[in-house]
């Protein structure tokens, strides 16, 4: 297949290993010709443009770019090698104003990118940067921030394509509705979409359940059951639910920080009743989603809205949560499997540096969850495990008609790997990146 014209020549070759282009088909090309940063050809038709530059892949194994659908770069970049996560003792753990300048802003972007490059990653979210954040304490989060991003995205600094929701309130905490309704109504700066997109913007609903601040129907142990993060209007709920119909009726993407199931079944009765909003750029979803009921999973789908969850953070907060919720609660937390069996918009992420920005251990705490569900580790399973971390995160990304899968017509944006990750029996955390490739240009490779 090819949409090349008779007489182009390709910028570039990549031939001699397994290609899994994850279109439709599934199918599996042993070399892919790019040219102008987009595939033009696979297989036979590649192989006979000429091109400018030849990748041997050597047996080696090619993806779509990973692309990890909630990850705070500006964050992990000021942060960086230190995670929440880690084997870092919490008195040597960063404080504090982490970027003060506009050239620790930039400097920080750069790392995470220089980071995200070596792991494979070729897209992110970042989720959640605006004036709510300016008097911040780390100053990762606020409008200059925002304007580092813009500054080297018109310079053609990037390395990773960028998804930036912006934020009118506090990350993890409160936002009133005046601020938001205000903050909306400034239209976000010019961009190029397919490097730097603004299509919407992050809403804290609740906290996680390990801190029984998750909104919930049934209460914890203590006998509390959370509460909603939105003040303003007559209370939280009705000043949630504003925000979210404010949001819809200008045409904005909504991604709702909600763990638990009583501010998801709120978030999904406003979805419900947005009958005349004009469509949004991407879908609509539920960031984290950790107690999302199977009946909520299936309405969720039915509105055409989607989770991205953090398998990774579930593996190290599980027996944290269990302590507020109970053993069975617990059991029935973190519904990967019946995320992934019912057809709905499911990403994988990480939520670095809450967790590792490496989405090999993601794949593999992912692998696990549905494993223990009832899943079998084949070629299947671990083929739908990676498309929520490039075909289905294009889909989030309201991209997928330009990214997300290496047939002709999309941006060469490529994972090339030592193995093929869709083996059965072998660690995903095993695999070595070899090579990072983003619209056509190797921004990584390992020798």
């Amino acid at each position: 297949m090819s949409t090349a014209l008779p007489g182009d020549d390709a910028d570039l070759l990549l031939r001699g290993g397994r290609i899994h282009t994850f279109d439709e088909h599934d199918s599996v090309a042993t070399a892919i010709a790019v040219r102008d940063g987009v595939v033009v050809a696979v297989d036979a038709d590649a192989e006979a443009l000429p091109a400018r530059a030849t990748v041997e892949l050597d047996g080696r194994t090619a993806v779509p770019g990973i692309n990890d659908a909630h990850l705070h770069a500006a964050w992990l970049g000021a942060r960086w090698p230190h995670l929440f996560f880690s084997d870092t003792p919490p008195e040597q753990q960063p404080s504090g104003r982490l970027v003060a300048t506009a050239g620790e802003r930039r400097s920080t972007l750069r790392r995470a990118w220089r980071l995200l490059a070596e792991l494979g990653i070729t897209s992110y979210t970042e989720p959640g940067i605006g004036p709510g954040e300016d008097a911040g304490e780390t100053g990762c989060f606020g409008s200059d921030m925002l304007d580092a991003y813009v500054q080297l995205h018109r310079e053609g600094g990037q390395t990773s394509r960028v998804t930036l929701l912006r934020l009118f309130g506090t990350i993890d905490g409160e936002s009133t509705l005046d601020d938001f309704a205000a903050g909306i109504q400034v239209p976000p700066p010019d961009t190029d979409p397919r490097w730097l997109a603004i299509p919407g913007v992050k809403i804290f609903a609740d906290g996680i359940p390990p801190l029984a601040t998750a909104w919930t129907a049934e209460p914890y142990a203590d006998g509390t059951t959370g509460h909603l993060l939105t003040r303003g209007d007559a209370d939280p709920l009705s000043a949630f639910q504003r925000m979210v119909e404010l949001a819809a009726a200008r045409g904005l993407q909504i991604a709702v920080h909600a763990t638990g199931d009583r501010s998801i079944a709120e978030f999904l009765g406003v979805l419900e009743r947005l009958n005349d909003a004009p469509p949004a750029p991407g879908p609509h979803y539920v960031v984290h989603g950790d107690l999302a009921t199977p009946a909520q999973i299936a309405r969720m789908r039915a509105v055409g809205a989607g989770f991205a969850v953090q398998p990774l953070i579930a593996t190290h907060t599980h027996s944290w949560a269990e302590a507020q919720l109970g053993e069975a609660r617990t059991a029935a937390a973190w519904p990967l499997a019946e995320m992934l069996v019912s057809g709905v918009l499911t990403t994988l992420t990480s939520d670095a540096p809450i967790a590792t920005p490496d989405w090999r251990p993601s794949l593999d705490a992912s692998l696990q969850l549905v494993t223990a569900a009832g899943a079998r580790d084949d070629v299947h399973t671990r083929r739908r495990l990676l498309r929520s971390m490039t075909t289905e995160a294009a889909r989030q990304d309201g991209a997928a008609r330009w990214k997300g899968t290496l047939e002709p017509g999309r941006v060469a944006d490529l994972t090339v790997l030592d193995e093929d990750p869709l083996a059965a029996g072998r660690a995903f955390a095993d695999l070595t990146v070899e090579r990072t490739i983003v619209d056509g240009r190797t921004v990584y490779a390992r020798d």
